[in-house]
């Protein structure tokens, strides 16, 4: 089994005395899609951090595609690409240049940066921005430049924290688009994000670190099986003015026609239609709710607490 990033007992502990990371061990393989979830201040970003040297570990190892960060840092730096959440590029450059004198910090000629960057401008939907400043661009085109940008040297481990925060759901989409693309073409993918259904619909594997540690790693497959309830969407043709109770699932109104219903996979979803029935409340569509993954989250988080 290759693997594209390795962590041992991985400790950071601040001057303050603060323990951010206390041991943490993290096994990813090579072109995996794999999703780093935690609550803000539970360890995420001081990770990434640490696995692309922007900071000093306090014990512990890391390698990545068999490359020790503290043997082979540069070696292990060529690995990895990473979109920070912060823009941190110079916004009254060009949008290309940024792109092409990134590839330079890599010792790629010039000619060659031109070249790839095109083909990622292309992709990314910001050909047509190539020329402008940075400083021109919105949010989600920042977002993409970013992208763009950590791509040049051609990554085999790309690393992306909060990489669709404030952008639309369209340009959102498609940027998991391209991610998928180039995940399957062989890139790994680190994601931190806190759109859980993001998660949901991208990755494969996943870890949820709190307060340091690491409370769940695992395939998403599995840890959604864990749910031993389902909630549905459902849309009624009329406006719905009360709601009798019910002991068979719980039930709540979103809006006067659209209804949100949790029940146990035991039970049969014939019970829920016979009560609207009985409750002459006729239902057009029902749906799952998507981020599945947010309730779960929630109740691994509240564990942890107790």
């Amino acid at each position: 089994m290759t693997l594209a990033l390795s962590i041992k007992d991985l400790h950071k502990t601040y001057d303050n005395g603060v323990q951010a990371l206390k041991g943490i061990h993290l096994d990813i393989k090579s072109g995996d899609f794999f999703a780093l979830l935690g609550a803000n201040g539970a360890g995420k970003s001081t990770t990434i951090n640490l696995v692309c040297s922007l900071a000093n570990k306090s014990a512990g190892s890391i390698s990545v595609f068999g490359h020790d960060i503290d043997k082979e840092r540069e070696a292990t730096k060529e690995q990895i690409g990473l979109v920070p959440q912060e823009f941190n590029f110079n916004i009254f450059e060009p949008v290309r240049e940024i792109v092409i004198n990134q590839g330079g910090y890599y010792g790629i000629p010039r000619k060659q940066c031109i070249e790839r960057a095109n083909d990622l401008l292309h992709t990314l939907g910001l050909w047509d921005k190539r020329h402008e400043q940075a400083r021109d661009l919105s949010g989600g085109m920042k977002r993409r430049l970013m992208i763009a940008r950590s791509m040049i040297h051609k990554p085999r481990l790309l690393i992306l924290d909060e990489p669709t925060a404030g952008v639309d759901i369209n340009i959102r989409r498609s940027m998991w688009e391209f991610l998928q693309a180039i995940n399957e073409a062989g890139t790994t993918i680190i994601l931190t994000t806190h759109y859980l259904e993001e998660a949901e619909s991208l990755c494969r594997n996943i870890a949820i670190i709190n307060k340091g540690e690491i409370v769940e790693n695992t395939s998403m497959k599995e840890l959604l099986n864990r749910l031993d309830t389902e909630t549905f969407i459902l849309d009624a043709r009329e406006a719905v003015t009360q709601l009798p109770a019910t002991d068979d699932f719980s039930i709540r109104q979103r809006d006067e026609h659209t209804l949100e219903v949790t029940i146990n996979k035991s039970r049969s979803l014939n019970v829920m239609f016979e009560y609207f029935t009985q409750n002459q409340i006729r239902i057009m569509s029902m749906r799952n709710r998507s981020n599945r993954l947010e309730q779960l989250f929630v109740e691994l988080l509240e564990k942890d607490k107790s």
